[in-house]
């Protein structure tokens, strides 16, 4: 596993990943056909806040479970806790610095279908 940086546009939120990048996922809800993500699945021991909490904004809408964060400062959607697996977060990888995504497989995950 490798450790990646991230951040919001802006750089007021910074965050650290480990992961090896098994998949990675697009999603058809409402809110990710918007966002328009391309996210990898990463455990809570896996994710680490560097900084810039105070600049979160929470979104939770339909069961109000899954919880997306947004920057405050400049509106990016750097990640968010997953609905059917909280204990795991969904990474915006286009946030994340000198990656990139080329040769990982995307899985089309149907999140508008979920009750």
């Amino acid at each position: 596993m490798q450790k990646y940086i991230g951040s919001c546009h802006c750089g007021a939120v910074r965050f650290e990943i480990e992961t090896d990048f098994p998949e990675l996922t697009t999603c058809d809800c409402s809110i990710c056909r918007r966002k328009n993500a391309l996210m990898v699945k990463v455990h809570e021991s896996k994710f680490r806040l560097l900084g810039g909490e105070e600049h979160l904004t929470e979104y939770r809408f339909h069961t109000k479970t899954a919880r997306h964060f947004f920057c405050k400062v400049c509106g990016i959607y750097p990640f968010h806790r997953k609905r059917v697996t909280p204990e795991h977060f969904g990474i915006n990888v286009y946030c994340l610095h000198d990656f990139d995504p080329q040769g990982i497989p995307v899985r089309q995950a149907a999140g508008a279908a979920m009750p």
